[in-house]
């Protein structure tokens, strides 16, 4: 896999004239094309200002960002976002159009695309998060992941080689989550998209190939999510949730339950219980 986006010894403060704490702190990482991403941590740990980096809507005050090895600057941000697809966290404040495919037709249009190949492509981004029927709808009468996948739409129609979510889950019901998830599974797997998710849901953060565990602005860990939940406690200590298969399976072990190890997802758990008490 190639390298798609990379952060070399990042730093930003909003306010570095009066010696605040800096929002992100020497921070390196690289994303390889085709990964999903998760970047976690509690309020304040940085993940929203490593978003607005990774997209140019802020630039580092020292260290640089490159995307696909070319640094991100004031000159070239406008075609280096036209790779970027960016869905925020509060669908309502997203919709321009009065329609479903105005929607997602309008970033089409502000960039001159021609008219035949708009249409072509609000077809194919909405036939791609299966909101094809929901053409000629008001975005306001969307259920909340239905407006999230007319989101990801209006992002895909432009092309772009990587999707950022920017807690584009956090104000969505377990069923719109669990949508837009399967969405974005999909696309990745159909057409190789570049995932970056920035999240403080953990059971969001198992989908990815690794987590990048941000704190105090700093990069404290990154793994795979095996490696990263089996810090434990010490995601707790920093203000984050264990994911409910491993906070059931240390209380179950508590009441003398015998497991064989940690779990991260339901089912694993309940395959240990079964094995592991009542297929003797």
């Amino acid at each position: 896999m190639s390298e798609i986006l990379s952060f070399n010894h990042v730093t930003f403060s909003y306010a570095p004239e009066e010696g605040g704490r800096n929002a992100v702190e020497d921070v390196t990482f690289a994303v390889q094309q085709g990964e999903w991403i998760a970047v976690v941590g509690h309020n304040g740990s940085g993940k929203s200002t490593l978003a607005k980096l990774m997209s140019g809507l802020l630039f580092p005050q020292q260290g640089e960002v490159r995307f696909k090895h070319d640094v991100l600057t004031e000159e070239n941000i406008w075609d280096i976002r036209s790779n970027i697809g960016i869905v925020f966290q509060n669908p309502d404040n997203q919709f321009v159009g009065t329609t479903v495919q105005d929607d997602v037709a309008f970033s089409l249009e502000n960039n001159g695309v021609p008219y035949e190949e708009m249409v072509k492509r609000v077809q194919e981004a909405l036939q791609q998060v299966k909101m094809e029927k929901f053409l000629n709808h008001e975005p306001h009468h969307l259920s909340g992941g239905q407006k999230q996948r007319v989101a990801i739409a209006g992002a895909l129609a432009m092309q772009p080689q990587m999707l950022i979510l920017d807690e584009a889950t956090s104000m969505l019901d377990p069923q719109g989550r669990a949508e837009v998830l399967k969405t974005v599974q999909i696309l990745r797997e159909k057409i190789g998209l570049t995932v970056l998710s920035i999240t403080h849901d953990l059971e969001e953060a198992m989908l990815a190939d690794r987590i990048l565990f941000m704190n105090e602005g700093k990069k404290f860990a990154q793994g795979t999510p095996a490696e990263i939940f089996a810090l434990g406690d010490q995601l707790v200590e920093f203000g984050l949730d264990l994911p409910f298969a491993m906070k059931m399976t240390k209380l179950l072990q508590a009441q003398g339950v015998q497991l064989a190890g940690k779990h991260m997802t339901e089912e694993e758990l309940v395959n240990d219980i079964w094995t592991s008490n009542f297929n003797k």
